[in-house]
């Protein structure tokens, strides 16, 4: 929300400035409705989600051997405007931490109103794609909320020719990961909301990021042997200590996801007969689209979290082979044992670290 107006108008007030009910509300109406489908069939489909999420993570929790003792929960099923209401909430929670420079009162609101709008739009884009989330901020509390979004399950099921069941199982193992992830590894959320808000108060001149402009451009198009994306744009952008930021950011959540998408396989046909035919046309499903879908993918950095996943896991894969899953588990004993961006791509390197 948008700050009052302080008594003083010379007052200044700090913080995200971002009207996040705004970006809430704007997103609700410019989502597309999700698919028919019978209010029994409806109904089905949310029970059935719901006691799938608690069952993934008692899978999840075999394979990883995380999480002894804590309860198995179901996971919040919504549609797409709830996710999108939900969405900002944590979002909201999460960069709240962030220290930005003061500014009067009267533009913050300006600018918070416009950055609502922005946000709404690009929340209904993803709005109508994301099939569930876990949100470690979210919740009433504030201590970590399970989504699933049933119409985009169902669309998505239909879209892939999948058995609905098992897709929707396989969809809860990839989000029940990242709640046991969060749950299980007690530092691991304040060190990410810790990076988040750090990354957020460097904040550098005009001047130097204008300076730094055209190099990024070149390596937007591809040019200079630059790669070509929106997150090598980001990067050139900052400045060293945004950067080093962003990188260990970077690492962090690329082992996040990868090691979601690890667990998800690792679970294995006894619990999803169909789990190769799924991975497979999920994958293309993600590659796929058309040129208008691939170019906002493009622009939203949704191509470089698709690589996060394939070198995320790949580094788990390589490590369990040459260690176990209990080698493997010793990513989550300290900040200090996490790898880096390049370990992430040569996991022998961070094998040779730990020991």
């Amino acid at each position: 929300m948008t700050d009052p107006a302080p008594a003083s108008a010379g007052g200044v007030e700090r913080g995200l400035p971002v009207n996040w009910s705004l970006a809430a509300s704007t997103a609700s109406r410019l989502m597309p409705a999700g698919p028919r489908t019978t209010p029994a069939a409806a109904r089905e489909l949310v029970e059935r989600l719901r006691a799938d999420s608690a069952r993934a993570e008692g899978h999840v929790r075999e394979v990883t051997g995380l999480g002894a003792g804590l309860p198995l929960l179901p996971a919040d099923v919504l549609d797409r405007p709830a996710w999108a209401r939900a969405a900002s909430e944590g979002m909201n929670a999460l960069t709240s931490r962030a220290q930005l420079p003061a500014s009067p009162w009267l533009l913050r609101g300006v600018t918070a109103a416009g950055s609502g709008v922005q946000l709404g739009a690009l929340l209904a884009y993803l709005g109508a794609r994301v099939l569930g989330q876990y949100d470690p901020f979210g919740g009433p509390d504030g201590g970590g909320r399970l989504m699933v979004v049933a119409p985009n399950v169902h669309a998505a099921t239909a879209t892939l020719g999948v058995d609905g069941e098992q897709f929707g199982l396989w969809v809860c193992l990839h989000e029940a990961t990242h709640r046991l992830q969060f749950t299980a590894v007690p530092w691991l959320r304040d060190h990410f909301a810790g990076l988040v808000a750090e990354l957020l108060s460097l904040q550098e001149p005009d001047t130097a990021t204008l300076t730094r402009l055209p190099e990024a451009i070149r390596s937007l198009r591809g040019e200079d042997g630059g790669k070509g994306d929106v997150l090598a744009l980001v990067e050139l952008l900052q400045g060293p200590e945004q950067r080093a930021v962003l990188d260990r950011l970077l690492a962090l959540s690329t082992l996040l996801e990868g090691h979601a998408d690890h667990v998800m396989d690792a679970v294995g046909p006894d619990v999803v007969p169909d789990v190769a035919v799924i991975r497979r046309r999920f994958t293309e499903r993600r590659r796929g689209g058309g040129l208008v879908d691939r170019l906002l993918r493009t622009l939203l950095g949704v191509e470089a979290k698709m690589r996060q996943y394939a070198v995320g896991a790949a580094f788990c894969r390589e490590v369990e082979a040459a260690v176990g899953m209990d080698g493997l588990n010793r990513v989550w004993e300290s900040p200090q044992t996490l790898p880096s961006r390049a370990e992430l791509a040569e996991p022998q390197a961070w094998l040779r670290r730990l020991g």
